[in-house]
C-alpha cells in the first residue's frame, strides 16, 4: 500500500551516525526523484499517444513506489513490485484500479490515491520464514542450555583443570556467547521488520559481534587441534607460555579479522542497509580465514590420527593417553561438520525451486545445533568428566555409608545407657 508523500530531508543531529542516515536517505530520496523525473517524462510524452481525446483513461502517475502507466477507465492496472522494498518479491506485481470515470481509485479512509501492494508479499513463504526462525531459536536455545551446563561442569571440578580443558572452556564460551548472539538476533531482528527497515545502530554492532564470536568459534576449535598436535608430537611444550598463544588466536585473531571486515563493509553505503543482513563482498574477509582454518585444523587432525594409530600399534612403548585419544576423535568428528555449511554454500539452489525449503531447514538444523554436537563430543562423552562424575559419587557414597554407621553407633550407644 502507498499514498503520494513529498519528500524532505531533516538532519537531526551533526554526530557521524546520524550523517551516515543522512546520506542514506538522501541517496533513497535521489534514487526516487528520478523514477519520478522518468515516470512524468514517460507521461508527457506517451500518454497523448496511447489514447485519443475522446477515450477515457487514468493518467500515468507515481505514487511513491512505483510508475503506474496509463490505464482505460474500468480496468486494472499492474506493475512489478519495487526490489527495494524489505519483504516485497519483486517477481510479483501489485495492483492499482482505475475507476469508470477515469481517475485512480482513492483509499476510503485516507481519501488518497492508492496502490495495493499487499500482493508483493508472498504469505507461504512469509510462514516459511517464521517456521526458520522458530528452529533457529529453539536449535540454538538447546545449544546455549547444554553449553552453559558444560561450562558449570568443567568449572565445579578442580580434578578437570588442564590445559586441554581450559580450551574446551574458551570455545565453550565461544559458543555460548555466538548462540546467545544469535537468539537476540532471530527474535529482535529478523522477526520485526520495522527494525530491518530503520537499520539503527545497535542492530549493526549486533551483526559484528555475531561475526566475532563465529570466527572466534572456529579459531578456539583450530586451537583444539593445534593444542592435540603439540601434546602427541611436541610433548614437552610449557603450559602457560602455550595458553598466551591460545588466548591470542582464539580471541585477538578474530577480532582483528572482523574489524577489518566491519570497516571495509562500512565503506559502502549499499552494504551497510537492513542491519548488514544481505550478502556483501567483504564477506569473504571472513570466509576466507574460517576456511583456511577448517583445512589447516583438517591437516593437523590427520597427523594426530597417523600418531595415534602409531601408537596404538600393539609393538608401541608409549601409548596415547585415553583422554587424548577420545578428544582427537571429537574433534575429527567436529571440524568436518563445522565446515559442511560452507561446504555447501556454492551449491545453495535456486530461489523459489523445489530444493530451497530442504536445503534451508537442513541448514537451520545443521548450524544451530553446533553447541549442542560440541557439549556432548566434548563434555558429556569426555573420559576425564566421567571419571569425575565417578569420583564425586564415590565420595557422597562413602560419606553416606560413614554418617549412617555414626548414627547407628550412637543409637546402640544410648540404648545401652537407657538399660543400665
Amino acid at each position: 500500500m502507498s499514498d503520494e508523500s513529498d519528500f524532505v530531508i531533516t538532519p537531526s543531529s551533526t554526530n557521524l551516525t546520524s550523517n551516515v542516515k543522512l546520506l542514506e536517505k538522501t541517496s533513497e530520496i535521489l534514487f526516487l526523484l528520478r523514477l519520478y523525473e522518468k515516470c512524468e517524462a514517460q507521461k508527457k510524452d506517451f500518454d497523448h499517444v496511447m489514447f485519443n481525446d475522446s477515450t477515457l483513461y487514468c493518467p500515468t502517475m507515481f505514487d511513491g513506489w512505483s510508475c503506474w502507466n496509463a490505464t482505460l477507465a474500468g480496468e486494472t492496472a499492474r506493475t512489478p513490485c519495487p526490489n527495494f522494498i524489505v519483504g516485497f518479491d519483486s517477481r510479483r506485481f501489485a495492483l492499482r484500479t482505475c475507476l469508470e470515470n477515469g481517475t485512480w481509485f482513492q483509499h476510503p479512509v485516507t481519501r488518497k490515491f492508492w496502490s495495493n501492494y499487499t500482493t508483493c508479499i508472498d504469505i507461504e513463504d512469509l510462514k516459511f520464514r517464521k517456521a526458520m526462525n522458530i528452529i533457529y531459536i529453539s536449535g540454538y536455545s538447546i545449544s546455549l542450555a547444554t553449553l552453559l551446563i558444560s561450562l558449570v561442569i568443567f568449572l565445579i571440578f578442580k580434578s578437570l583443570r588442564c590445559t586441554r580443558i581450559a580450551i574446551h572452556v574458551h570455545l565453550f564460551i565461544s559458543f555460548a556467547c555466538n548462540n546467545f548472539m544469535w537468539i537476540i538476533w532471530y527474535r529482535n531482528v529478523v522477526g520485526d521488520p520495522k527494525v530491518v527497515e530503520e537499520n539503527p545502530q545497535h542492530c549493526q554492532i549486533l551483526h559484528i559481534l555475531l561475526q566475532y564470536f563465529m570466527v572466534a568459534n572456529y579459531f578456539w576449535m583450530f586451537c583444539e587441534g593445534l593444542h592435540l598436535h603439540l601434546a602427541l608430537v611436541v610433548v614437552f611444550v610449557k603450559d602457560t607460555s602455550l595458553m598466551r598463544w591460545f588466548h591470542f588466536i582464539g580471541w585477538v585473531v578474530p577480532l582483528i579479522i572482523t574489524s577489518v571486515y566491519a570497516y571495509v563493509r562500512h565503506t559502502s553505503l549499499e552494504d551497510i542497509k537492513y542491519c548488514w543482513m544481505n550478502d556483501a563482498h567483504s564477506r569473504w574477509i571472513l570466509t576466507v580465514p574460517v576456511c583456511l582454518s577448517i583445512l589447516v585444523n583438517l591437516a593437523i587432525l590427520m597427523n594426530v590420527l597417523r600418531v595415534l594409530l602409531t601408537k596404538l600399534h600393539s609393538n608401541s612403548t608409549n601409548p596415547a593417553p585415553i583422554g587424548i585419544r577420545k578428544a582427537a576423535r571429537a574433534a575429527l568428528i567436529l571440524v568436518p561438520l563445522f565446515g559442511l555449511h560452507h561446504i555447501l554454500l556454492p551449491f545453495r539452489p535456486e530461489p523459489k525451486s523445489p530444493w530451497e525449503m530442504v536445503y534451508d531447514v537442513f541448514s537451520a538444523v545443521l548450524v544451530s545445533s553446533q553447541g549442542l554436537c560440541v557439549s556432548i563430543l566434548f563434555c558429556f562423552a569426555n573420559v576425564d568428566v566421567h571419571g569425575a562424575f565417578r569420583k564425586m559419587f564415590y565420595r557422597l557414597q562413602r560419606r553416606g555409608t560413614h554418617s549412617t554407621m555414626v548414627l547407628h553407633t550412637n543409637y546402640c550407644h544410648s540404648t545401652r545407657e537407657f538399660q543400665l
